[in-house]
């Protein structure tokens, strides 16, 4: 199972969760409405202290082309889209995507299934980054997709393994169910135990 661990914003974060070794570290760009947005350039300052065998992911929502260029100029790995994005601009990213879906727009799903950029499609809560879960029934019939599954939405480290049971995803992606009680910052113990649950889980 593999496991992000999203919205660092330090060079602290950036070293203590790299030695928890996850397979994906997220960074929110360009969303200023978000507490875990930083600029493109404090991005970069963290990518001495990412283990390199961490995929870097951009986060993002509705991002432009100048905005995407900046991503990929940075050294990111991967590009993270939440929100609209015309699928005709999808030949010109030049990194993988994750495209993002939120419980109310499944229904576009199709429209991005065989789109070859497209690395892996997430599936979150109605409100992405509120720490809240969904109904998992809502989700369509996953296992015929080609693209990697990733799981979002409301996980921590006591619900990560039920889910992973119940959705059968490539990867869990968390932020908010590993942050300190005031949701400030990363609680590496949480960290570590959703790290540790979910690759313990036997589906």
């Amino acid at each position: 199972m593999e496991v992000k661990i999203c919205g660092i914003k330090t060079i602290d974060e950036a070293v203590s969760i790299s030695k928890e070794k996850p397979d994906y570290i997220g960074i929110v760009l360009f969303f200023p409405k978000s507490k875990r947005n930083i600029s493109i350039n404090e991005a970069k300052e963290l990518f001495p202290f990412i283990d390199p065998s961490i995929k870097k992911v951009a986060v993002t929502v509705s991002p432009d082309l100048d905005q995407i260029r900046q991503i990929e100029e940075a050294g990111f790995d991967i590009l993270q889209i939440h929100g609209e994005f015309d699928t005709c601009l999808f030949s010109k990213i030049k990194l993988p995507v994750i495209k993002a879906f939120n419980e109310g727009n499944l229904e576009s799903l199709d429209l991005y299934i065989d789109i070859e950029s497209v690395y892996a499609f997430l599936f979150d809560a109605a409100c992405p980054g509120s720490g809240k879960t969904f109904d998992y029934n809502s989700l369509p019939d996953l296992s015929s997709l080609s693209k990697k599954i990733m799981l979002s939405g409301g996980l921590n480290p006591s619900n990560v393994s039920l889910a992973i049971k119940s959705v059968h995803p490539d990867i869990v992606d968390v932020s908010s169910g590993v942050e300190n009680a005031d949701g400030n910052g990363k609680d590496l113990k949480k960290v570590h135990d959703f790290i540790a649950n979910a690759r313990a889980t036997i589906v």
